[in-house]
């Protein structure tokens, strides 16, 4: 597997994280044995990167890297301060018409304890099917912006479901019914929650940086289908 990367300066590298991929190995995902990112970057360009931040497994789009150990606090704390803004698109069940700021706490799955978390979900586009999905005759979806303004682990997939929009292919908060009809139907097996952008000011050259990852496979044959257009 070649990993894209989109962005690569003296310090940092920006990849396109694909799906069902870890970034490295972690407790969570004892059991898992496919290649990490981290490996499989190792192995591509013959040296060490280190993670600035997280992408579920599931999830797809830009990560950040280091090139070096001693710059990953320099970028963390962007992170900390809230001056990178990373942009989701996401598919979720129904229609979503108006933006909303979802503010549900999020259970940390270390301390048990709930955290702050807050989310802005945007509409873009809305899809009728008639594809009949239990229990219903037709089917809805919406394609969504997401920004958070925290980072809690699954706090996306979580804030969706909390509101009743569950993101498209998440076996663990989604619909069962919707994630089937995808995989039967339209022959999308992966999660539909892509890190489409991140922006940020570098903290060496004070420039801003903007990149954005390209779309999955699975994403692209749905905007054809849905008639969707990025």
């Amino acid at each position: 597997m070649q990993i894209e990367i989109i962005f690569e300066d003296n310090y940092i590298v920006i990849v396109n994280k694909p799906n069902n991929i870890l970034i490295h190995n972690s407790y969570y995902a004892r059991n898992i044995e496919e290649p990490t990112l981290l490996e499989i970057l190792k192995q591509q360009i013959g040296t060490t990167l280190y993670p600035v931040h997280r992408l579920d497994r599931k999830t797809s789009g830009t990560l950040m890297l280091a090139k070096q150990q001693d710059d990953i606090a320099i970028f963390q704390e962007l992170f900390n301060a809230n001056q990178i803004e990373k942009v989701y698109l996401a598919i979720v069940r129904g229609f979503v018409t108006k933006s909303k700021i979802i503010d549900t706490p999020v259970k940390n799955p270390d301390t048990q304890s709930y955290k702050e978390a807050e989310t802005l979900c945007e509409p873009i586009f809305t899809k009728l099917l008639a594809i009949p999905v239990h229990p219903y005759e037709v089917s809805r979806y919406s394609l969504i912006k997401l920004t958070p303004a925290t980072g809690r682990m699954h706090q996306l997939r979580i804030h969706m479901n909390k509101i009743s929009h569950p993101i498209i292919g998440d076996s663990k908060y989604g619909d069962r019914f919707h994630n089937r009809m995808f995989e039967q139907q339209l022959n999308c097996c992966n999660l539909f929650l892509h890190a489409y952008s991140i922006s940020f000011v570098h903290p060496i050259f004070n420039k801003k940086i903007i990149v954005k990852a390209p779309f999955p496979v699975d994403w692209l044959s749905i905007f054809k289908k849905f008639h969707w257009e990025i």
